[in-house]
């Protein structure tokens, strides 16, 4: 029982420890942004994002699209907005749970099965999104974070001039085994 002690003693994240292998920490230079993923929403995109995760896609990567009052794009290799990985578009998996702040969506062009890499995360709800965009998270940590994301211009749709980036985007459960 002493090392059930230990264990205790050390301290974790404030998602359960159950729901850590779901919780993706993304890291701006500001701190640290604990994303609670639902693969039971949509579980394609939810372990797309998850595979790009581990192998470090995102690391380095901009907020290349960010709209004040509305949300924070990223996730695109090319940072202009029309690029992914070399993985397989995703299928839509749109489902009738709200995007409300903390929000985290799965971009896409005018194409529904188009989602690749990139995503969003809502500044704000933004109901007229629910049902045509595919839902994979909500930040259940970390929102201060996201709101010092570096904002893009109004007439240039939310493009940023030297745009911040994601330090480091990491699953949960392998940043507590190091």
């Amino acid at each position: 029982s002493g090392l059930m002690m230990a264990a205790f003693a050390t301290p974790l994240a404030a998602a359960p420890a159950s729901n850590l292998k779901n919780t993706v920490y993304l890291f701006t230079k500001n701190g640290r942004v604990t994303i609670q993923l639902r693969p039971d929403l949509s579980p394609k995109a939810v372990a797309q994002i998850e595979t790009l995760t581990k192998k470090g896609f995102y690391n380095g990567l901009t907020f290349h699209r960010v709209i004040a009052g509305f949300m924070a794009q990223t996730g695109d290799p090319t940072g202009t907005g029309s690029g992914g990985s070399k993985l397989p578009n995703l299928p839509a998996e749109f489902t009738s749970t709200p995007f409300k702040r903390g929000t985290i969506g799965m971009a896409r062009t005018s194409d529904p099965n188009s989602a690749n890499s990139q995503f969003f995360i809502c500044f704000a709800p933004a109901p007229f999104l629910n049902g045509k965009y595919t839902v994979i998270g909500q930040v259940v940590a970390g929102m201060d974070i996201v709101d010092k994301i570096k904002k893009g211009s109004e007439a240039d749709n939310g493009t940023v001039a030297n745009p911040d980036k994601i330090v480091k985007m990491e699953m949960a459960s392998a940043a507590a085994a190091h």
